[in-house]
């Protein structure tokens, strides 16, 4: 049975053809790391984890990326801009860079006892500008 997946851009189910088989990528917006994580931030994970697994037990060679937003800006309509990892480092008398890694270690600690595999590559939103562009 073909693996059907949902495309955002048609808005339809379609069934799942690699691009390059039997390469596959995957990217995943990971957590901004500015807190501790809770399950309602582990369930797109949890979920893309069995995808990743079910796709390598298919056969397929996956590189899975999933980001890390190590800064950042909050916008809604109306409302003034909120750096949320600035304002909570100030709360807890760290340097910016301190509480990512505190909470980037805490992210990684959870999926490990979630049992969630690591991703092919976790790069960080500030350390990887032009890569992004």
């Amino acid at each position: 049975m073909p693996l059907k997946v949902y495309n955002s851009l048609s808005r339809q189910k379609e069934t799942f053809v690699p691009i390059n088989p039997p390469y596959v990528g995957m990217y995943v917006c990971g957590p901004t790391v500015s807190g501790e994580s809770h399950l309602g931030h582990a369930r797109p994970y949890v979920t893309f984890d069995v995808l990743y697994r079910y796709l390598m037990h298919n056969g397929y060679k996956v590189r899975y990326v999933r980001n890390l937003t190590d800064a950042g800006h909050f916008e809604e309509e109306g409302r003034e801009a909120e750096d949320k990892i600035s304002k909570k480092a100030i709360l807890e008398k760290l340097e910016p860079m301190e509480l990512v890694q505190k909470y980037t270690n805490l992210y990684h600690w959870a999926m490990d006892r979630l049992g969630n595999l690591a991703p092919s590559i976790e790069p960080t939103a500030t350390g990887h500008i032009i890569e992004q562009i």
